[in-house]
């Protein structure tokens, strides 16, 4: 992410990811993105480094996922449908 600031905000992550705050918050929550929380009023920070760290391990999960569940013409039907 060149141009990037080291530290992002909550917003500029959900911004990145095409999400809400809250639901970055929540990642942050489970411990499913790293990030830090400073100052006296502890607002959370995410190392840009950390956020492309948590998305290649999406697109390896997502790629666990499409492997172990093959997509067949069927499930196409079923999306149509509804």
């Amino acid at each position: 992410m060149a141009g990037t600031p080291r530290f992002l905000t909550l917003a500029d992550v959900a911004e990145v990811l095409n999400t809400s705050s809250a639901q970055v918050y929540a990642l942050v929550r489970r411990g499913e993105l790293s990030a830090i929380k400073i100052g006296g009023r502890g607002q959370w920070r995410v190392e840009s480094t950390q956020l492309e760290q948590f998305i290649e391990q999406m697109y390896a999960q997502t790629r666990d996922f499409v492997d172990q569940h093959p997509f067949v013409e069927a499930d196409a039907a079923r999306v149509v449908e509804e």
